[in-house]
């Protein structure tokens, strides 16, 4: 099964940076779209950034211009880099992707795979 393993969240001052990373792993899979996702206490999950596997990004509007993401196809990751950060980013930050498992040189139908969430703290 493909797992999802983020790391470099933390607690960061406002107007500060941070970057997330995101490796899958889990045998033989072929990756579709992967991004990043959040979830503020009391709100529901939202979209942050993805990317295609092509290289094509989609932002929400609260990030553009703050925000880059970016993966790396042969090493089967995806990175968050955060600029300018606010205190109203805080959230925990959960990787996406959809993933397709390879059985016997196949691929199989994809599955949404989600980590399990990083915090993000901005706060002074």
């Amino acid at each position: 099964q493909v797992q999802l393993a983020e790391s470099g969240g933390g607690l960061v001052q406002p107007g500060g940076s941070l970057t997330l990373s995101c490796a899958a792993s889990g045998g033989l899979f072929s990756l579709y779209d992967m991004g990043w996702y959040r979830q503020a206490p009391g709100k529901q999950r939202e979209m942050v950034a993805t990317v295609t596997s092509t290289g094509s990004p989609t932002y929400a509007e609260t990030v553009k211009g703050r925000f880059s993401v970016a993966r790396d196809i042969a090493k089967h990751t995806v990175s968050l880099q955060m600029n300018s950060l606010r205190p109203e980013d805080t959230a925990l930050y959960y990787c996406y992707a959809e993933a397709s498992r390879i059985v016997g040189g196949i691929a199989q139908p994809y599955s949404e795979v989600w980590g399990q969430g990083i915090l993000v703290n901005v706060s002074s």
